[in-house]
Formats: structure tokens, C-alpha cells, sequence
């Protein structure tokens, strides 16, 4: 059974896990999606500001015109390449404020739920004649030139289309006294960038259905398997117990009746009949023997009871005293030898309301238990805690409760120790009894215990 949990445990991880990169996988094919989408609605709004608007034409063509000129001066050596670099930025520096007011105005009319920011950069400036190609300017990372638009650092993501713009020229310029033809081609390659404040969050908020419902689903799967997992752990529990009581009272059962049987047989023999003593020994050892049996179906009824079904009948006692007869009493009752125990009670009687009989049955439980289990020297701490509640403590020398015994020992038919559970009588019931006695008392118990030196139980009740 427990290779079955543990199968299903790891079947269940693995799955869990399968389902979790199956989520992640759709979840991010959905944003990539989702992604390309937005991206794709932002491009279309600048294309049409950029292609559409006659206003931002109109400054395309004065800087393209402007600077065309700029070119012609340094194609005949007038000046250099980095004066017309210059040149040009100066040009668009000084159109760029109108490009701004144009682009926003024209943004405004598109109703975006977003601020949407755009630049054109030049990503290659080459001019080719008759005789040599001239790259003026090839951009790289290290080498950003804005065109028109806002300043931002732009990555891939926000790149969003390219354009190039060629055109031929030809005129007639004095050179060195001498008119001459200049021809050339100019290759003038551009790149548009978008920036949207935060696209990431928007793009996400719109998958925030869906991904509250993958997060919902995945808990709720996980809650199903691990609510599943712990009652096929707890039905086996529950198994093993039973398997155990049966066991147990099996066990107990035994000895009295294999002696009813044995004295049954022997009353049948006519030297029995006919001698009186062992005939009164014989009905004798049936008569223990049935009240053992008796004993035993009312451990099993009487002490499975819960503590809401304890009806109590209280009545004030001094502690000192009622401690001091439980102890008398256990003392008398014990047939185990070299047993010695040691009391610490408080200076004062203090006096508390208690159901006699139960109380004493529950500390009788618990000193049963003591001396079942190797405890040799029993040492019983009575005092005061505060002025509402008092405590009574019992610490033996015993064999120990192991950590994990501890967290099951007040369960019903749970035993410690159970690979030895022959070798100490008992069904499991003493100390869940107790713990239900104590807490019909509106009190606590518990255990500390460290293994091979010893258990102590410790009983707090209040004061009333």
C-alpha cells in the first residue's frame, strides 16, 4: 500500500509538473500573440500619422530638401562628411518641434488608451557615383542618430518598419574655375521606433482573464490531488489501526478464552466432579476469567468515547490529598517490582472541581502507562501555575516516544512501538481515553518525551 502512495505521489508531481510547462508554453504562445497584436495596432496608428498626415509630409520634404543641398556641397569637397552630418541634424533639430506638435495632434485623433511615442533614426547614409561608394554614415549600438521624433532608447521589440529613400542627382557646379557635371545617387535608409509606456503590464492586463482562470484551475487541481493523496494517506491509516486493534484484541482474547476452554474440558472429567476443591478452583478461574472478559468489552465501549459524550458529575477536592490517594492506590495495585515513585506537591492544598472517578481513571491511564513501558522511577510534579489553572506532571525513566509517536499517541488504537505491540498489553484506548477525560475538564495533556531516557505527560486543569 505505501509503494501505491508513493507511486501515486510522484505520478502526481510529474504530472503536476507536465501541466505547469503546458501552461507556460500556452500562456506565452498567448502573450507572444497578444503581443504582436498590440504592436501591430500601435505600428498601423503611427504609419497612417507618418504616411498620411500632409503636415508631417510637408516636413519630410523640407528636411529631405534641405539636406540634398548639404550633400551636393559635400559631394564636390565644399564640406565634409561629419559638417553634413552636422548640417542635417541641425536641420531636423530646428523641425523636430513641429513634428512633435503635428505627430501628438494627430495622435489625439486615434483615441489610444496608451501614450504612444515614435522616431525615425538613419540607419544608412551612402552616396554612389561613377567612381566610388561613400557610406557617410552605418549605424551600430554605439552609433544612435534620431531622425524626427522623441528621444528613447529603443530595442527590437520596438522596432516597427524600415524605409529607404533614394534619389538621383545631376547638376552643372564650378569647380576650380572649370564648370563640370556632378552626378550621383544618394541611399538614405531610415527605421521607425515606437515606445509605449508600460506595453508589457497592458499586453498582460488583457490576459488577466485568462490567466486568473489558469490560476484558479492549477489550484484547483492541485487542491483535488492533494486533498486525494491525504485521504488515501488517512484511509490507510485508519486501515492500519484496525488492522493493529484487530490484532491486538485478538491477542487479549486469547488467554481467557483458551483457559475457559481448558477449564470447561476439565469440568467434564469425573475426578473433578467428584473432588470439591478442584472443582471450586476450576469455576473459580471461569469466573476471573469471564470478568476479564467483561473488563475488556467495556475497555473497548467505555473508552471510546469522545469528550462530548462524557457526562461528568464534578465535585470539589483538595489537590494534594486527591493526588496523594491516587498514588496510595496505584501503589497497592502494582505487581511489577522495583518501582519507586517520587512526589513534589505543592505546599497548599489548593482546591479544584473535578469528576473524581474519570479524572482518577485518566491519571491511572497515564501512570499504567509508564510502568507499562519499562518506567521504574516514576517522579509526580504537582504545582501551581497561575491562580486559574494548576498543573500535575509525571515523568518516568521508560524506553522513551519516538518524535513521530508523540504526534499520534492521544489517537484512538494507535500504539507505540509497534513492531514489539505484543510485547506490552493494551488496545490502544488508555491514553486517547485520557486525553478525552481531560478535555471534558476543559483541560490539556501532553507529551515530552526524548527516546531511551524517558516520557513526561503533563496535565493542566483549571482552577474553579
Amino acid at each position: 500500500m505505501s509503494k501505491k502512495i508513493s507511486f501515486l505521489i510522484i505520478a502526481s508531481i510529474i504530472g503536476l509538473i507536465a501541466l505547469s510547462l503546458t501552461q507556460a508554453y500556452l500562456f506565452k504562445n498567448t502573450y507572444t500573440q497578444k503581443k504582436v497584436a498590440f504592436l501591430n495596432k500601435a505600428n498601423q496608428a503611427v504609419s497612417r500619422i507618418d504616411d498620411y498626415t500632409p503636415s508631417i509630409d510637408s516636413i519630410n520634404d523640407t528636411w529631405q530638401l534641405l539636406f540634398v543641398k548639404e550633400l551636393d556641397k559635400y559631394n564636390v569637397e565644399e564640406i565634409s562628411d561629419q559638417e553634413a552630418l552636422a548640417r542635417l541634424k541641425h536641420i531636423t533639430d530646428s523641425l523636430n518641434t513641429s513634428f512633435k506638435r503635428e505627430y501628438d495632434k494627430e495622435l489625439k485623433t486615434k483615441n489610444l488608451e496608451y501614450n504612444l511615442k515614435f522616431h525615425k533614426v538613419v540607419k544608412h547614409i551612402i552616396l554612389v557615383d561613377s567612381t566610388k561608394i561613400d557610406t557617410i554614415f552605418k549605424e551600430d549600438p554605439k552609433n544612435f542618430y534620431r531622425l524626427l521624433g522623441y528621444d528613447f532608447e529603443h530595442t527590437p521589440d520596438s522596432e516597427i518598419s524600415n524605409s529607404v529613400w533614394q534619389t538621383e542627382r545631376a547638376f552643372r557646379k564650378q569647380i576650380g574655375g572649370v564648370s563640370k557635371n556632378v552626378a550621383y545617387q544618394l541611399y538614405f535608409e531610415t527605421q521607425d521606433h515606437i515606445n509605449i509606456d508600460g506595453w508589457r503590464s497592458i499586453v498582460l492586463k488583457s490576459m488577466a482573464t485568462m490567466l486568473l482562470l489558469s490560476v484558479l484551475i492549477f489550484t484547483f487541481v492541485i487542491g483535488v490531488l492533494y486533498y486525494s493523496i491525504q485521504s488515501l494517506i488517512r484511509q490507510k491509516k485508519i486501515a492500519d489501526v484496525k488492522t493493529d486493534f484487530i490484532n491486538n484484541i485478538t491477542h487479549e482474547l486469547k488467554t481467557p478464552l483458551a483457559t475457559l476452554s481448558l477449564a470447561t474440558k476439565m469440568l467434564r472429567k469425573n475426578e473433578v466432579k467428584n473432588d470439591l476443591k478442584t472443582m471450586d478452583a476450576t469455576v473459580s478461574t471461569i469466573e476471573r476469567q469471564n470478568i476479564r472478559l467483561q473488563k475488556l468489552i467495556d475497555q473497548v465501549l467505555n473508552n471510546s468515547l469522545g469528550y462530548n459524550e462524557i457526562e461528568l458529575q464534578k465535585e470539589t477536592v483538595e489537590t494534594n490529598n486527591y493526588i496523594e490517594t491516587i498514588l496510595n492506590d496505584f501503589e497497592l495495585s502494582l505487581t511489577t517490582n522495583g518501582v519507586e515513585i517520587e512526589r513534589f506537591l505543592v505546599e497548599e492544598n489548593h482546591k479544584i472541581s473535578i469528576d473524581k472517578f474519570y479524572l482518577s481513571t485518566a491519571i491511572l491511564n497515564v501512570l499504567e502507562n509508564a510502568v507499562k513501558y519499562g518506567g521504574t522511577k516514576i517522579k509526580v510534579h504537582v504545582k501551581v501555575i497561575s491562580s486559574k489553572e494548576f498543573s500535575m506532571a509525571f515523568h518516568d525513566n521508560g524506553e522513551g516516544i519516538s518524535k513521530k509517536d508523540q504526534q499520534l499517541l492521544f489517537d484512538k488504537f494507535y500504539r507505540a512501538n509497534n513492531k514489539e505491540i505484543h510485547n506490552v498489553k493494551g488496545l490502544g484506548l488508555g491514553l486517547y481515553y485520557s486525553n478525552q477525560i481531560i478535555k471534558a475538564h476543559s483541560g490539556s495533556i501532553t507529551v515530552d518525551s526524548i527516546e531511551v531516557k524517558g516520557a513526561t505527560f503533563t496535565i493542566v486543569l483549571p482552577i474553579n
